[in-house]
């Protein structure tokens, strides 16, 4: 599972949504799981953004901050992997690039 904070005003977010989107496709049948969660941002902007960029895994809204406080987010984008048995394996802060995305997913997808 990849559990990503991402805003619609966050131009790096805006750069990661395309690798996510590959990602997700090439690895759906490896199981591969993908959750957004919305980060000080706006339910509107945020569906318009993520309907532009063809995003096929949910997102969430975090109105109260209450999940960005539990996950120690300070500012998007921010992503978790986890592996198959629940354990967060890594935590990247900042923009990922192919290569970090692909260096992550390996870690989760064995």
């Amino acid at each position: 599972m990849v559990v990503n904070f991402w805003a619609s005003w966050c131009v790096p977010c805006r750069d990661e949504f395309p690798l996510f989107k590959t990602a997700a496709a090439a690895n759906a049948g490896a199981g591969l799981a993908l959750v957004g969660v919305v980060f000080q941002d706006s339910a509107d902007p945020a569906r318009a953004f993520a309907e532009r960029a063809g995003a096929t895994w949910p997102s969430v809204l975090d109105p109260s901050g209450a999940a960005a406080s539990t996950w120690r987010v300070v500012a998007p984008p921010q992503t978790y992997f986890i592996d198959r048995s629940g354990t967060i394996v890594s935590r990247q802060i900042g923009e990922l690039t192919q290569a970090d995305l692909d260096r992550q997913l390996a870690a989760i997808l064995r």
